[in-house]
């Protein structure tokens, strides 16, 4: 066992909790399924979603294994070629999206010929945030100028947030504020900064005025949703978000202290999204204040261990990764937990590594293999490095000697014009 936990290099701390938080999803996500399980007259068995779960958990961490072990220095031009990719996976989604009860929250892509849905959203916060890293830490020596950060920065981050706007708000917001938290933290000028947010409050709020003066457009169908769920929040108007808050209120109520007992949950046979969105209510249900607490507490950890590794850092690249990837990961708990407690209004971000979902946890895993190969100490990518110079020695001595067998089995050819114009020639030749 020792020699395969030898494999997995960088921060072990990170290593054990995120561990720790994936093998605890899958009690909530096998009892939370079941309102799935009996959806459309199905026969109620959860075992599949757990399989399934698994399946997701298991991929989830051979992407870290194998993401982690590449240099995070080559995530600094992998992140500006994919973002034109990034572009147009969004403008077809915009287009081709799986559309929700009629409405646009086309979120979702439908890979041809695999049958999986596939979030680009989610990609392309993971790709903007290491852009960001990479612009900041190229900037570090000259002062930025305002104009061309507008060009080389902002232009890609806004033009990307204007894909994603119309279907995801919640999403959108999360990744503005978690750049502008980013750029914060990389000493870009706070006066710059406030420019860029009241330009993007006064973007906002001409998309809502658009959308109220073209309120039967597709484009702007979800601005609907955004104002019921506000306004639900904070009046007392029923509406479905509400029925979704009491059920979930209901759940952590239930729960008290230690909980009703894993698989005991009443509220997950009502409570929509049980398996994702509220999940949360249901750990709280079935594990009380403690399970609740605990998870809680995880993350915390997690977080810190994310600010040891952006401290430890030996680069600025390297120290604002880990920031940019870490921290909204964090923060999407946070969101979700609130939701569930009825701090924050419904949003439909899950949580992190526990809730269901297949491309959820795999960016979140792409995003913590990144983060874990900046933690790896310089000795063992020191014998990455020599490791992979063996490997290129070898196989210049293999190339080396397949050219002298061929050279050796290769027939001798002499021209007859040289033999009989110069026979000395040909003798040296010979």
């Amino acid at each position: 066992m020792k020699q395969y936990l030898n494999y997995l290099k960088g921060d072990k701390g990170i290593w054990s909790f995120v561990a720790l938080l994936a093998l605890f999803s899958f009690m909530p996500v096998f009892s939370a399924s079941s309102n799935l399980a009996y959806l459309g007259h199905g026969t109620g068995n959860t075992l599949g979603y757990l399989l399934k779960h698994f399946g997701h958990i298991m991929c989830g961490f051979t992407i870290i294994f194998f993401v982690h072990r590449v240099p995070y220095l080559y995530f600094r031009s992998i992140s500006k070629v994919l973002l034109p990719v990034v572009w147009v996976i969004l403008g077809i989604t915009m287009i081709k999206g799986t559309v929700i009860g009629g409405a646009n929250a086309s979120r979702w892509l439908q890979i041809p010929f695999v049958g999986i849905s596939f979030q680009p959203s989610a990609f392309a916060a993971l790709v903007l945030y290491v852009f960001v890293a990479r612009y900041l830490s190229k900037k570090r020596e000259v002062p930025i100028d305002f104009k061309e950060s507008l060009k080389e920065l902002w232009l890609p981050v806004g033009f990307t947030l204007v894909f994603i706007l119309p279907s995801n708000f919640s999403t959108t917001a999360l990744i503005f504020a978690m750049i502008s938290i980013l750029v914060f933290i990389g000493k870009y000028p706070l006066k710059y900064l406030m420019y860029i947010i009241g330009s993007g409050i006064v973007f906002l709020a001409f998309f809502v005025l658009l959308a109220k003066a073209f309120p039967e457009s597709k484009f702007f169908s979800r601005v609907s949703t955004w104002e019921s769920r506000i306004e639900n929040f904070t009046t007392d108007k029923p509406d479905e978000d509400d029925y979704q808050i009491e059920k979930a209120k209901i759940a952590i109520a239930s729960g008290k202290i230690y909980g009703l007992g894993p698989g005991k949950s009443v509220q997950k046979n009502f409570l929509p999204q049980s398996s994702s969105d509220f999940i949360y209510a249901i750990i709280v249900e079935e594990y009380g204040l403690v399970g609740g607490f605990g998870v809680l507490i995880l993350y915390l950890l997690l977080l810190f261990r994310f600010v040891v590794a952006a401290h430890k850092a030996n680069t600025l690249f390297g120290k604002l990764v880990v920031i940019g990837l870490g921290f909204p990961m964090i923060f999407q708990a946070m969101i979700n937990m609130a939701v569930a407690v009825e701090l924050l209004p419904v949003t439909g971000q899950t949580l992190p590594l526990i809730s269901s979902g297949g491309t959820s946890i795999w960016m979140t895993c792409i995003a913590l293999g990144i983060i874990i190969g900046v933690t790896k100490k310089e000795e063992e990518i020191e014998e990455e490095q020599k490791a992979s110079a063996k490997r290129d020695e070898a196989l210049q001595r293999m190339i080396d000697k397949h050219l002298e067998d061929e050279e050796a089995v290769a027939p001798e050819t002499y021209s007859i014009e040289d033999t009989t114009a110069n026979p000395m020639a040909a003798v040296a030749n010979k």
